[in-house]
């Protein structure tokens, strides 16, 4: 899922239902058949992380809409 609407306010339930959304339609990454790459590795952890590195919901939000999500990387 990519995030694509900026929320003036979201809050930590709301952006929890996303986060948890976007780490089960990526969990396919993580079977043993496939190695993951490091890029998907890194925004995996951003996202298990985002909670615990941001105060308030709304920059958490901020920061996930403006992670560079290279796109390559999902070939």
């Amino acid at each position: 899922m990519r995030i694509t609407d900026r929320h003036k306010s979201i809050k930590w339930d709301e952006l929890r239902v996303y986060r948890n959304n976007e780490l089960e339609e990526t969990d396919w990454w993580a079977v043993k058949d496939l190695s993951m790459s490091q890029a998907k590795k890194d925004y995996r952890k951003f996202l298990r992380d985002i909670t615990e590195n941001y105060d308030t919901a709304d920059e958490a939000w901020d920061a996930w809409f403006d992670y560079d999500l290279d796109m390559s990387w999902f070939d």
